[in-house]
């Protein structure tokens, strides 16, 4: 046992070998405090096994905060919004020449509606990197610095299926985050989240990295490439598109969502990972529009409930892998030699256990660039090296004259199925789930539940068929569920 003094003096500790209790007893005006040096027997059970402090064994966040937080913006974001207009009549608005609930000439009312989020510098004439749900459907944004100078920003390219956005103002000279690496982040590394939450500009907050290649479907798109990275860093609203940088003030990724049943932080928030957010940026500068390379498969990661529902049926009795389902006719895959019901082990070296991990890595490249895959079929391994190819099926580059059509036609979709292709007397479509304001469907008034059948009088039969279109939209054919049919031809 060690031996140690102990200094009694207002506060009176009473202790056990099964704890501690504690009083606190008040002092009156003029008391005297007296303190009675006493030996004391400390036991292991009390704590007394402590080490030397080392300041190099741990981890000093300082100068990550200190500089990484001069290169984080805040963004406002305006948008002209139509309100609904009064039917009320009221002659004071129809003398000034407004028609009813105050417009003129009929006019809808429109009013600004504001919201907040962040942004990184990532280079010195200006480029800013966030999210994509930052500034969609933005009509004006404006960026302060941390500095307090304050700038108007306009969009140089978007990425839905990722939700990451690049902007631009016109400064120079200004503080940025040099890029980490997220692929060799570690779990349980120390990382700090920076970014404007509730309007509060340049807030810091730190967590441990606690899980990458996350999946949540939370992405809006058909598309989607989810792979966070989890972390316990307090996230909140306006944080989304601030940095997530390692102890070296490194950006390791931008932060994008909190999963919470509130709206607000509790205890998870996820970023998008740097490998990613650097690919889209740079397609973003150089060519205007994101390059997505495609594998040309369907799959499903092999985890405990695929082998729980499939796993006896198809002879797997092992977690891991990705477990082919069906293989693009002429896609990537294929060309390689990949088969149904192959089961994909790694891509480049890097094992994959879901599938969020695999679309990391495709989604790291660009059309024509070559992969490794390791697959196993059967009791065999065999090493496949894969050409990918872009959403048209080519091995080009896209351009900015190129269209990306479920993008343009805005909303939600999904092969229209064996069932309904019946009852309406088709061959295949795509049935349009949900209309997003501001795209084509919506201003044709395109309703949902219209199976589209052609596209610029060429046949559309699946999602896939949507997908591999990169030409102008000038008319869409189809059906609606009652089995009523509908074209309409889009004016330039």
């Amino acid at each position: 046992m060690k031996k140690a003094f102990l200094f009694l003096g207002v506060v009176i500790v009473a202790a056990a070998a099964g704890g501690a209790t504690a009083w606190t007893v008040g002092r009156t005006a003029g008391s005297r405090v007296e303190y009675i040096e006493r030996e004391v027997t400390r036991t292991p059970a009390l704590g007394s096994q402590f080490t030397a402090y080392q300041a190099e064994q741990y981890p000093d966040l300082t100068y990550a905060a200190e500089n990484a937080v001069r290169a984080v913006v805040n963004i406002e974001a305006v948008q002209q919004v139509e309100v609904q207009r009064s039917r009320r009549y009221d002659p004071f608005f129809e003398f000034f020449g407004f028609g009813p609930g105050g417009s003129r000439d009929g006019e809808p009312l429109r009013q600004e509606r504001r919201a907040g989020g962040s942004g990184v510098i990532i280079s010195e004439d200006g480029y800013i990197v966030t999210n994509n749900h930052v500034v969609e459907d933005a009509t004006r944004l404006r960026v302060k610095l941390n500095d307090g100078r304050t700038f108007d920003a306009r969009v140089i390219g978007t990425d839905p299926t990722t939700d990451v956005a690049l902007i631009r103002i016109d400064a120079s000279n200004l503080p940025t985050i040099p890029f980490g690496s997220s692929d060799a982040l570690r779990l349980g590394e120390w990382v700090l989240a920076i970014g404007s939450p509730f309007d509060l500009q340049s807030t810091i907050t730190a967590g441990i990295v606690s899980a990458k290649a996350r999946r949540l479907d939370v992405i809006p798109n058909e598309f989607r490439i989810e792979s966070f990275i989890q972390t316990d860093a307090a996230v909140n609203p306006g944080n989304s598109g601030g940095a997530l940088v390692n102890t070296h003030g490194e950006l390791v990724g931008i932060n994008t969502v909190i999963k919470s049943s509130t709206g607000s932080y509790i205890g998870y928030s996820f970023a998008v990972p740097e490998s990613i957010v650097r690919k889209v940026v740079v397609d973003l500068k150089e060519y205007g529009v994101v390059q997505r390379a495609m594998l040309g498969i369907r799959f499903q990661p092999i985890d405990q409930r695929f082998l729980d529902e499939s796993g006896e049926r198809l002879g797997i009795t092992e977690p891991g892998g990705i477990w082919v389902a069906s293989v693009e006719e002429g896609g990537a895959a294929s060309e390689a030699g990949i088969r149904k019901g192959d089961i994909i082990l790694s891509i480049d070296g890097v094992t994959l256990g879901e599938g969020a991990r695999l679309e990391e890595q495709i989604g790291k490249h660009r059309p024509n660039d070559r992969v490794k895959l390791s697959v196993k079929r059967g009791d065999q391994v065999k090493q496949f090296e894969v050409t990918l190819r872009n959403k048209a099926g080519k091995t080009e580059l896209l351009t900015k004259e190129d269209v990306d059509v479920i993008g343009v036609l805005g909303g939600r979709f999904a092969d229209a199925g064996a069932r309904l292709s019946r009852e309406l007397d088709i061959e295949g479509g795509v049935r349009v789930l949900s209309v997003k304001p501001g795209g084509m469907l919506a201003r044709a008034r395109v309703r949902e539940g219209f199976v589209i059948t052609h596209i610029n009088d060429r046949t559309v039969r699946t999602v896939g068929d949507l997908q591999r279109m990169t030409d102008k939209v000038l008319s869409i054919d189809g059906v609606y569920p009652n089995g009523r049919a509908a074209s309409y031809t889009f004016v330039e």
